[in-house]
């Protein structure tokens, strides 16, 4: 794999076989190892690997489109695996978005210590949420000790919505440092950690979520977990800020693909049977919806390609998009009638999946309060 057409070409394979498994997938409530192995093959990870380091990413502007058009992809296969994958661009993106002018010796130590753990093959995520934050890094109770080393520190905290949990490597997350008033951001290795709190990581619950239900969101607490702090410090709105839109985008191409692939089985489906006049209105609508979500998606893309601050634009595709895709997928589920509520009915997984956007960062009540503002 040298450049994104074949990174999208090997994934759109590796979708087309996890559609084949479809009804066992979307009964799942854990990740399979296997998975993420075989994607890692597939060269995925590089895309939050700049270029110069032999990976696949330049900068914002440039590789948002592909990277979303990656996961756009992969959601057709596996929603679930689609948002866990989304993850490790997301939160790599703090790193890889800094300045040329603030890469200190320390930040460049730093970056280069992160892009070895991507050549090696292991996944990022995060679990930066936190029960009553209402989404909002800023809010954060988790507090960080000082170690011995400058960058060194042990986190505690209670946090939640861990996705990838026992799958990727790596977590970022927030916390307040010892001695200071501002959260900053930090990073945990998760490896090889038991969860019975022996070594300071203890899984307070297990994740059962009405959608995305395999994605292993478990909710965790932390007692002086050894962390390491981002070496650019005192920067948590400000990376937050600047990597927003770029974020935004790739939850949002999750909802996407599955808006893709359930209108395109339904197109299949409804084809082979008479509709009644109520069903024919809301089969036209959802398809009306289908095509409003696709354009807001572009107009989220083109505003990071071609505004300086796309961060308006960005949220406002992503709210668009949130409810009109809710409201698609209970279209066709009503089409589809009471089979939607069997398990062995793709649409009504589906419906909880594409809810996730919502709920998301920023979830509805910050969303439409940015909105609202008129800045994120």
């Amino acid at each position: 794999m040298t450049d994104f057409s074949s990174l999208q070409n090997s994934i759109s394979e590796i979708a087309a076989d996890f559609s084949g498994d479809r009804p066992q997938r979307q009964m799942r409530r854990m990740l399979d190892p296997g998975d993420f192995d075989r994607l890692c093959q597939s060269g995925l990870p590089l895309v939050a690997l700049h270029q110069r380091d032999g990976g696949l990413w330049s900068d914002v502007r440039q590789s948002t489109r592909p990277i979303c058009e990656t996961l756009r992809a992969l959601a057709r296969g596996d929603s679930s695996v689609a948002l866990v994958c989304s993850m490790h661009p997301a939160v790599l993106s703090y790193w890889l978005t800094i300045p040329p002018d603030e890469r200190t010796e320390s930040v460049r130590k730093q970056c280069e210590e992160i892009n070895q753990t991507v050549r090696d093959g292991n996944w990022w995520g995060t679990i930066t949420s936190e029960p009553g934050s209402g989404g909002d890094v800023s809010r954060t109770r988790a507090t960080a000790a000082r170690g011995e080393s400058p960058l060194e520190y042990f986190l505690s905290g209670q946090k939640h919505f861990g996705s990838g949990s026992g799958i990727v490597s790596y977590m970022v997350t927030t916390a307040v440092p010892e001695g200071e008033d501002n959260p900053d951001w930090f990073f945990i290795d998760m490896r090889n950690l038991p969860w019975d709190g022996s070594r300071g990581v203890a899984m307070t619950a297990e994740w059962d979520g009405h959608g995305m239900i395999a994605t292993q969101s478990h909710s965790m607490s932390f007692e002086r977990l050894p962390a390491t702090r981002m070496a650019r410090q005192d920067r948590l709105l400000d990376v937050a800020s600047r990597s927003g839109s770029f974020i935004g985008c790739l939850f949002t191409s999750v909802i996407v693909g599955i808006a893709d692939v359930a209108i395109e089985l339904a197109s299949e489906r409804f084809a082979s049977e008479k509709l009644r006049a109520f069903e024919q209105v809301e089969w036209t609508k959802a398809k009306s919806e289908a095509w409003l979500i696709v354009q807001a998606y572009e107009g989220m893309l083109r505003a990071i390609e071609h505004c300086d601050d796309p961060r308006l634009e960005v949220l406002q595709g992503k709210t668009a998009i949130a409810e009109l895709a809710e409201v698609m997928l209970g279209r066709l589920c009503k089409v589809a009638g009471g089979s939607s509520f069997s398990r062995r009915s793709p649409f009504g997984f589906w419906f909880e999946d594409v809810r996730a956007l919502g709920f998301l960062r920023p979830p509805w009540g910050l969303a439409y309060q940015n909105l609202i503002e008129g800045f994120v």
